[in-house]
């Protein structure tokens, strides 16, 4: 049968390959909860190292103790420490790595989307260092972004060491991102549905029981070391009324809107230190400026602030003076952030959300006391719309305020409040705070993750199932004799060659065919390059794209699952786009219908039975046998 090494190819697994788990999964995990456990420690670490800063800079004394800056005594002199952090976070990005100006998430949702989730191993140690110094000198911003991106940072490094794919690297890199959010707010679950709804990009069991593994790990590690009290507090709630409900989801939507103008005048901002006369290295030095002002007039603002968060939800910092508060917070956040120095926006963007949902609370209330609306439930809602709107993480906005609360009662309010946030800024905003500066690059972030449509559709069902096959004892000149005149099954590119028991043992195509060496009575067998490629009837279309691409080749030999030298069919590149022909045929239908149903009469236009009585396409006409 020629001289060409003909071996069977063995029957790609399809089930196995696309299987829900395996042991690298099961590795995989144990890395993930070691990483958890280095991640947890890191944040405590980071938390103690702002603490030590801050210390420093504005009490002049040697503590790790966590502290606000706003109790110091400094007057005048506190307009200069923000800024002189600043300078040294621009240094640290002009001469470290350039990778450490910014949000945070954002930077790792590039590496995970545009570098196989590498992300340079200096990293673990200058985004931690010049976050500390940011936040530790004023910076208006949360620990939780930079542990977020250290954590990730050390997972892609571990992703590297290790020989793992670039899959596993994500997952690795999102095992770490999670680890640090539940290792700082003890908010195990949202941490997952932050990670799957900003970093993973997907739904798998493959990529989600790592994480979540890692998440639980990391909160059990903080409930170790420091306790398992929610990190905000706040008294227990009564059960909203209907009228009550109906308002928290008004209030989200209005929430929703703030934060498409926030994220909007974040990026105004970016724009206009763009276009400053000066190189970027000075521009966080120029925004801590901002910072120092805002912290003169409004101490509060300056430092992470959660005791702000606290005081908003709790109901004892409410009216005039939470506007007043949430508006130097806001100017001095996003002035900073603008400016490119070191900081996240977790924390300010619930800080504002809660003070801005206890505002339009306190107002309901003495407008309309008759809708039982309660302040505090008012900020907790507008807390959690604030950041779904601006990061479009819907789920994990909902479970994060009622992780960080422990307050049942929210969960009805916050859904609805986040998710009229999410619809109002889906509508008024393409992307989203995390997206836009990638965005502005010239890529795409994915938005929505629906299934695979190819793994949805079994070979067999697309499948080409009458062949025109070749014997073995067929010469190459009685073939090519039998092409050259055009017969039925002539037109086809490829052909199995079968023995004299039906068996499969190669394919040829015509291109092999005609590049042989002509010989009267050379077999065809001879012109065989390569063992066949075959796949299981059972294997998805996904299955089969990727075994075409693999293995360089434009079709599939369709066998029985039991019997792989048993041919049921044939597969080639012209069939895999045939099986998106039902969707996109259904789509089309759907969407006529809608307009259909924007025109009552057109129903009597011409054509329009046909279109009402269309059936979905037929399958491919079968080949003919020679």
């Amino acid at each position: 049968m020629g001289s060409h090494g003909l071996r069977q190819a063995s029957v790609p697994d399809a089930e196995v390959a696309a299987a829900l788990v395996d042991r690298r999964v099961v590795v995989l995990s144990a890395v993930s909860v070691c990483l958890a456990l280095v991640a947890t420690a890191t944040a405590q670490l980071l938390t103690g190292l702002i603490g030590l800063v801050t210390n420093l800079a504005f009490y002049g004394r040697l503590s790790t103790a966590f502290v606000s800056p706003a109790g110091h005594g400094l007057g005048a002199r506190v307009l200069l420490i923000p800024s002189a952090g600043a300078l040294l976070v621009g240094l640290m990005a002009r001469f470290g790595s350039p990778a450490i100006r910014g949000h945070g998430i954002p930077e790792a949702m590039e590496r995970v989307l545009f570098a196989q989730s590498r992300i340079p191993p200096r990293m673990t140690v200058l985004k931690p260092l010049s976050a500390a110094i940011s936040i530790g000198t004023g910076g208006p911003f949360g620990a939780e972004g930079p542990i977020i991106a250290t954590g990730g940072a050390l997972g892609s490094l571990v992703g590297q060491v290790l020989t793992v794919t670039a899959d596993e690297r994500k997952t690795l890199l999102a095992a770490g991102a999670v680890a640090g959010m539940a290792a700082t707010f003890g908010t195990p679950v949202s941490a997952v549905l932050l990670a799957i709804e900003l970093l993973l990009f997907e739904y798998r069991p493959r990529s989600v029981i790592p994480v979540a593994l890692a998440s639980a790990t990391a909160s059990a590690a903080r409930l170790a070391l420091v306790g398992g009290a929610p990190v905000f507090t706040m008294p227990d709630l009564a059960q909203p009324s209907g009228a009550a409900l109906a308002s928290y989801i008004v209030l989200g939507a209005i929430v929703g809107v703030a934060a498409v103008l926030v994220t909007r005048a974040l990026y105004r901002l970016e724009d206009g230190f763009e276009r400053l006369p000066v190189h970027w290295m000075w521009w966080p030095a120029l925004g801590g400026l901002a910072v120092g002002a805002a912290g003169y007039v409004a101490p509060r603002t300056l430092g992470v602030g959660y005791d702000n968060i606290d005081d908003i939800l709790a109901g004892t910092l409410v009216g005039r003076a939470a506007l007043v508060f949430c508006a130097f917070k806001l100017f001095s956040w996003i002035v900073a952030l603008a400016s490119g120095t070191s900081g996240g926006t977790l924390a300010p963007l619930f800080t504002l959300g809660g003070g801005l949902g206890s505002v339009l609370g306190g107002l309901a209330v003495a407008v309309a006391p008759s809708l039982g609306i309660d302040v505090r439930i008012a900020a907790l809602v507008g807390m959690a719309a604030m950041f779904a709107g601006a990061s479009r993480a819907l789920l994990a906005s909902v479970v994060f305020a009622f992780e960080a609360t422990r307050q049942p009662i929210g969960l009805l309010p916050l859904l609805g409040g986040c998710t009229a946030a999410f619809l109002v800024s889906s509508l008024l905003m393409k992307n989203s705070i995390m997206t836009e500066k990638i965005a502005r690059r010239g890529a795409r972030v994915p938005s929505e993750y629906r299934p695979d449509f190819l793994d949805q559709v079994l070979v067999a069902d697309c499948a080409t199932r009458e062949l025109v096959t070749l014997r073995f004892d067929q010469t190459i000149d009685s073939v090519r004799a039998w092409l050259g005149a055009g017969g039925p099954g002539t037109r086809h590119t490829g052909f199995p060659v079968l023995d004299a028991a039906g068996t499969l043992i190669g394919v040829v195509t015509r291109t092999d065919l005609f590049d042989a060496a002509r010989a009267g009575d050379q077999l065809v067998t001879a012109a065989i390059k390569r063992a066949p490629v075959v796949i299981s009837e059972q294997s998805t279309v996904r299955g089969a794209a990727d075994r075409m691409l693999v293995e360089g080749v434009g079709r599939l030999v369709v066998v029985k699952p039991e019997d792989p030298t048993r041919v049921v069919g044939i597969i080639t590149r012209s069939d895999l786009l045939g099986a998106h022909r039902r969707r996109l045929d259904e789509a089309s239908r759907t969407d006529a219908l809608l307009s259909l149903r924007k025109m009552p009469s057109v129903s009597r236009m011409p054509g329009i039975q046909r279109l009402w009585s269309k059936k979905p396409p037929e399958p491919p006409a079968p080949s003919t046998r020679p």
